[in-house]
This record gives structure tokens, sequence and C-alpha cells, in this order.
């Protein structure tokens, strides 16, 4: 009997000792059960104009963020009704990413709308640079259309800067200042410029590190997933990462590649600006799990800009 009231002494204290580190693991791995800031947009599938359901408002202000909307003083911008300017501002981002433009929430729209994304708006000041243009090449008769973008004013560096230093805050991972290098030598193989690391960050052209929520440059950073990272486009230089995230060298499940943002984030340091194809690496939205590397229609967009 002893025997039997030792051991069930023991299963009690394993047992015991086994919950309080799965208690231990989920408070310590916040990304075990966060959910994306964009998640309020699934209950919001179906929705079109004349509806009046709680979470509109929440729509307006993303498409606020990333340009598509500007209420400015109207009467509408506070409440929760799915009004004419809304439906117009939903055919706008439908159309920008070629999905049937009804100015109805349907399931395509609200999946690529809660998509992980740069947190870079894709039009400014009422502008929408991410219209395709066709392009004749001198190959007979064909036609290509590009989907590459650039921000109003084609702002890019001088001639004189195709040189190009960056540095990173201190404290930055090595994981990451390893995947940031990589991507560098990618854009450098792929245009004219060329880029050295710094000795000091404060004198560097490009400056990268790792923020949170609000950090002082005007774009505040949400939390794990919606916006996973931003950067300016010439000549700030400045390029933020979102300390919440789950970052990753690689394609790893649940995680988001170091080196596919670092490739996405140059492409605005050096001037373009969100492209309308799938598989550009200045797509907007960038999914967990998968890394990509420079597209076509990327590389077309550089050259076109520095007319190279």
């Amino acid at each position: 009997m002893a025997f039997k009231s030792k051991y069930s002494l023991f299963a009690i204290t394993l047992l015991f000792a086994l919950l309080t580190l799965l208690s231990y693991a989920t408070a310590s791995h916040p990304h075990n059960k966060s959910s994306s800031p964009f998640e309020f947009l699934d209950h919001l599938k179906g929705c079109h104009k004349g509806d009046k359901v709680k979470g509109i408002n929440d729509l307006k202000k993303y498409l606020e963020k990333f340009g598509y909307l500007n209420y400015k003083n109207h009467s509408h911008s506070d409440d929760d009704e799915f009004d004419d300017l809304l439906e117009e501002a939903v055919k706008t981002y439908q159309i920008n990413y070629h999905l049937k433009s009804t100015g109805t929430l349907d399931g395509k729209t609200v999946a690529k709308m809660m998509m992980p994304r740069c947190g870079l708006p894709d039009i400014i000041n009422g502008t929408s640079s991410m219209r395709s243009a066709k392009k004749r090449h001198h190959h007979g008769s064909i036609h290509t259309t590009a989907h590459y973008a650039f921000p109003a004013g084609n702002p890019k560096w001088p001639s004189s800067k195709y040189h190009l230093t960056y540095g990173f805050l201190p404290g930055t991972p090595s994981e990451a200042t390893g995947a940031v290098a990589r991507a560098f030598a990618t854009w450098a193989g792929n245009t004219h410029f060329t880029f050295s690391q710094a000795q000091n960050y404060e004198n560097a052209d490009l400056k990268i590190g790792f923020e949170k929520g609000d950090h002082g440059d005007g774009s505040a950073f949400d939390g794990p997933g919606g916006v996973l990272a931003h950067a300016f486009y010439p000549t700030d230089g400045r390029f933020h990462y979102d300390a919440d995230e789950n970052w990753s060298v690689g394609a790893k499940p649940g995680a988001f590649d170091l080196e596919t943002l670092a490739l996405h984030e140059i492409g605005h340091l050096l001037g373009l600006d969100h492209s309308s194809v799938e598989g550009a690496i200045m797509s907007s939205g960038i999914p967990a799990g998968v890394t990509r590397g420079l597209h076509g229609d990327d590389v077309q967009g550089i050259k076109a800009l520095y007319n190279v």
C-alpha cells in the first residue's frame, strides 16, 4: 500500500510539474495565441453599400491607413455605415489587386486584406501608382505589361550616391544583420547600386533596426501580424522591422523570413513603390512561412526609375 501511495504521489507531482511547464511555455511565447490586427475583417465578409455592421469603422481606418480613403470632415468617418465613399475605396483596392471590382467585401478581397503586409500605403496623396503600364519592347511585336510603380514625384538617389552605406541600430540580432546583408547583395547584383556596411550607424545612408508600437516616425506598428515592416523613400533611408513579429531565417511555419522582408523594404529605400504582381518582391502582402526573391518586374522597375 505504501508503494502505491508513493507512486500516486509521484504521478500527481509529475502532472503538476508538466502543467506548470505548459503554462510557462504559453506565457513565454505570445505568438502562439496571438491574433492578427486584421482579423476583424473576417466577420465583415459579404458586406456592401448600405450595410451597417459593427467593425465597418475599423475597415474605414484600414483603408485610410493604406491610402484608399480620406473622409476629412465627412459625416460617416466615425460610424459603421458602408457608404458611397467606402464602396469606391473598396473598388479601388480591388482594381489595384486585380480582383473583381464590385465594391463588395467578397471572400477574395477579405483574404487579400487580411494578409500580413508592408506598412507603406498603396496610395499616397490620393494618387494610386499600382496601375499597370503597357510597354513595347524591341523584340518583334511583343508587348509586355509592367506592374512596378513609383511614388509621386519619383524620389530617387542622385547619381553621386550610387554607393550606399547601411548601418544597424545597436542590439540588432546577428541573424537579421546577415539576412539584410544578403538582401543588399541581391539588389547589388541586379542594379547599378553597390552597398557596404558603415562602421558608425549614425553616419550610414540607410539605417535599419527593430521597433515596437509607436516609435516616433509617424507609422506605429500594430503588434504580431498585420504590418510587418516599413521603410521610407529616398533619401530618408530608414527601414524598421516590427520587433513583435515572429521572425526567422528561411521559411518556417508561422514565421516571417527576415531576408524576404529586407528585399522588399530595400526596394522602397531605392525608390520603388508597391507592385500589383502577386509574385513580385514589391507586392505589399508577404505571407508567413515563405521566402521570395527578386522578380523580373522588380528589376525592370528599378532600371526604369534610374534609366539604366
